[in-house]
């Protein structure tokens, strides 16, 4: 069996929610619609909802950021994925952004055929397995070939998510995710710009898209992944790959190994590790900013090439600075929302620290996120003489594998989507239970 056809089988097929898998999965959606919440008024959000406003007339049964506006589905997964990725504060895993696509397209399909909250948690963990099933055939992550997996894998994971929740059968999912694979694309070229977000919403569009195509009877390549001119072999970087190893049962996910990392801080994850280990050094040793003469963060290639904004002006070019993340946790001993702002990112004493940050790159990999090297290091330089060396970090707070405490998630929802929120929150805490998604508003 080829490989187009085992994911077509896999989206096809039924998976079981365990308790721990919904756990994540009501994590990932809780997150998301906060981020996409916080996000709803950011001027690449502005500029996509003109040109959906502008194409309105038809039908409209899905609504925009869960508000009185509607427009198609297609156009709500639009909208509400680039919210959910607009402040890069969304959740991280698979060496992308699963909830800022498989959310957004969920909400805008599961409104249309009003899914219960249980068909669209099943359909969540399809994509994510569909997800992991593409990244995890490659030695080498799509970075380092300039494309952003969130939109390249995310298409098709979207495609195979929303598949699953309208129950289409094996040849149309088929059919779904080939179609998908045409569809994918999206360049590192455009981070820190407004088109960054816009991958997400384009991902959890297209995906919806491209089952809209194959109910319609388009049909599209049998071989669309493992070919020689397929999928896995296009995208690669540097082409090891395995088109072969057959995908994973339903009774070993990939989610419950990966899990979802929920971000503490609203900036490019590739910053995380080297904030937490500033934040602890100065908590630590009391450094205050102005006693730092230097600051040598070690990180790993493809991070560093993430990291393009050394001397960031706006806050679109600080979440992807690493000098303005160290300056940001010395100064403020925290990095937050009201941190990304352009009257803290100009004030002169973050420029100046900006300056005295040196990045060092190793060529060391994480198995299982080979975007970011096995562990990061930071030493600060003191006026007085002393350096002060971190441990190496091998996972940031709020990682799979190194979850926020009790209580955090829910705090940053509320932080982001305010407190007349807290109704909407609890819904989600419940949302295998909900019998319907159109009760998922704010009010």
């Amino acid at each position: 069996m080829g490989l187009t056809e085992s994911l077509a089988r896999l989206t096809a097929g039924r998976m079981a929610l365990s308790g721990e898998a919904e756990a994540i999965i009501a994590g990932g959606f809780i997150d998301a619609i906060g981020c996409m919440l916080a996000g709803a008024r950011e001027p690449a959000v502005e500029a996509v909802l003109s040109v959906v406003r502008a194409r309105a007339g038809g039908p409209a049964p899905a609504r925009l950021l869960l508000g009185a506006e509607r427009a198609s589905p297609q156009d709500a997964a639009l909208v509400n994925g680039t919210a959910a990725h607009a402040l890069d504060y969304d959740d991280v895993a698979l060496t992308g952004h699963p909830s800022a696509v498989l959310v957004p397209a969920l909400l805008a399909e599961g409104e249309r055929c009003d899914a219960r909250g249980e068909a669209v948690m099943e359909a969540y963990l399809t994509g994510y397995e569909v997800w992991a099933e593409l990244v995890s055939r490659d030695q080498d992550p799509y970075h380092d070939a300039g494309w952003h997996s969130t939109s390249v894998v995310g298409t098709v994971a979207a495609a195979a998510a929303v598949a699953r929740l309208n129950e289409l059968d094996e040849i149309q999912s088929r059919h779904s995710l080939a179609i998908a694979s045409s569809m994918a694309s999206g360049l590192l070229a455009n981070f820190g710009t407004m088109m960054k977000p816009v991958h997400a919403g384009r991902a959890a569009s297209c995906g919806i898209e491209a089952v809209r195509l194959a109910q319609a009877g388009l049909a599209a390549s049998a071989t669309s992944f493992e070919g020689e001119v397929g999928f896995v072999k296009a995208y690669s970087p540097r082409g090891r790959i395995d088109r072969e190893a057959p995908t994973r049962t339903p009774q070993n996910l990939w989610l419950l190994e990966h899990r979802l990392s929920i971000k503490k801080y609203p900036l490019c994850y590739a910053t995380h590790r080297v904030v937490d280990a500033v934040i602890d050094l100065a908590r630590q040793h009391r450094v205050a900013a102005s006693d730092v003469a230097a600051v040598h963060a070690t990180v790993g290639v493809s991070q560093a090439a993430m990291l393009y904004s050394h001397a960031p002006d706006d806050p679109m070019e600080a979440k992807f600075s690493l000098e303005f993340a160290v300056a940001a946790a010395l100064v403020a001993g925290r990095v937050g929302l009201a941190h990304l702002q352009p009257e803290f990112i100009r004030r002169e004493d973050v420029r100046q620290l900006m300056k005295k940050v040196v990045t060092h790159t190793c060529s060391t990999r994480c198995p299982v996120a080979p975007a970011f090297s096995m562990t990061d290091q930071v030493m600060l330089t003191l006026h007085d003489g002393r350096s002060l060396r971190s441990p190496k970090i091998r996972f940031a707070r709020g990682d799979g594998r190194h979850p926020l405490v009790e209580g955090e998630l829910e705090a940053k929802f509320l932080d982001c989507a305010g407190p007349q929120a807290t109704r909407l929150l609890s819904r989600l805490k419940e949302l295998r239970t909900l019998p319907s998604l159109r009760t998922l508003c704010l009010e």
